[in-house]
């Protein structure tokens, strides 16, 4: 998996003198950002869209992704009269340090050593991720985003912009996340981290040196993961107990069920475009992030004196971040005098659902852009 190396994205390095201060308390350098674009910005450098990824996700929003060559992980949210507009919006997405597909990560060669990463890279947050993407907007000079937005680890992101630099978001669209990672969540990560570790092929990281994968591993991480992102009702539409290509159980322990033969697929396929490492420094920033805790731990402190416009969306059926968590949030962006709304999504589709064809998500997206739009005093969307 050499895209971590020669990525097929726009990228841009930046040299030892421009290091990345890391919330562990070092610095990284060299760092590169691999990243892509749709659109134009415009003349004034004001219709600028960040787009943030989730755990699994990457900067290919609405292109073929050059590993799988499958569509973008957004293409119903993005592209030309879609939501988020390619017509009308300039579109950013970066890897996210410590991803696999470009970014600096703990499967990029290590100048150092000529050797990859593994666990000698530092361990990066949410915070470091978002500091990173300032880097990125700094070199293409752009002094305020019009919208930052994403969904799960992507709306965490989105929080942390909306706390870190205020001034740099004009508006925000954090989608099914939360201001912090509950125990439950942490544990599910728990979970998928020691099942790639124990892989014999994990070689205490060292695996790329050996010229061996924890594919098994890392397979079975994304198979539990992947439960968290539906719900029992979703699960039960689509699989129920239907046996999978035969009419009686075999009584062994083959995926006689369609939901086993399902998730296998999932594992199989992941290993193919994801880093077991990667996957490791991703959840761990995931679990770390606290949004309150840097504040006092109160969290309507992280957003004091904000002027962004923020859209808090989720979903009924999600029980990895549920809308309580979406409530937490709006109250802290009431409580500091924010300008919020705030959208609950009636689905059975669970967390997944910011991933898929929901008609309100799009019509909530296309409303509050539209609004943000006409307060920034960019052109209408064309008919």
């Amino acid at each position: 998996m050499r895209e971590v190396d020669d990525p097929q994205s726009q990228v841009v390095h930046f040299a030892a003198h421009q290091a990345l201060k890391l919330d562990a308390g070092v610095e990284l350098s060299p760092l590169t950002i691999a990243y892509q674009t749709y659109g134009t910005l415009n003349a004034t450098k004001s219709n600028a869209i960040l787009i943030c990824h989730a755990l699994t996700g990457d900067q290919h929003v609405a292109n073929d992704h050059p590993i799988t060559g499958k569509p973008g992980w957004w293409t119903s949210m993005m592209g030309p009269g879609k939501p988020i507009d390619t017509e009308r919006f300039f579109v950013i997405c970066s890897n996210v340090v410590g991803g696999c597909m470009g970014t600096t990560g703990p499967a990029s060669t290590n100048p150092a050593t000529g050797l990859t990463w593994g666990l000698d890279l530092p361990v990066v947050t949410i915070r470091d991720m978002v500091r990173a993407q300032a880097m990125l907007v700094d070199y293409l000079g752009i002094d305020q985003l019009f919208c930052v937005a994403g969904g799960s680890m992507g709306g965490m992101q989105v929080l942390q912009w909306a706390a870190t630099y205020p001034e740099r978001v004009f508006s925000a669209m954090p989608i099914a996340t939360g201001a912090r990672h509950s125990s439950q969540n942490i544990a599910f990560h728990e979970v998928g981290r020691q099942a790639i570790m124990a892989d014999p092929d994990w070689r205490g990281g060292r695996y790329f040196e050996a010229g061996v994968r924890p594919t098994k591993g890392l397979s079975v991480a994304r198979m539990a993961a992947h439960i968290t992102y539906l719900s029992d009702e979703a699960l039960q539409q689509k699989f129920g107990r239907r046996l999978q290509n035969r009419s009686a159980p075999t009584f062994s322990f083959d995926a006689d069920f369609q939901i086993e033969s399902y998730l296998r697929h999932q594992g199989s396929t992941f290993v193919e475009r994801f880093d077991a490492n990667s996957y490791l420094y991703m959840t761990r920033a995931m679990d770390y992030f606290d949004l309150a805790a840097d504040y006092g731990g109160k969290l309507r402190s992280a957003f004091h004196g904000t002027k962004s416009r923020i859209c808090v969306v989720s979903f009924t059926s999600d029980w990895l971040f549920p809308t309580s968590e979406s409530r937490s949030i709006v109250h802290a962006l009431n409580a500091s005098g924010a300008s919020v709304s705030f959208v609950e999504i009636e689905t059975e589709k669970g967390h997944d659902a910011f991933l898929l064809d929901i008609p309100e998500l799009f019509k909530t997206t296309s409303g509050f852009l539209n609004s943000a739009a006409k307060a920034r005093g960019l052109p209408p969307a064309s008919k």
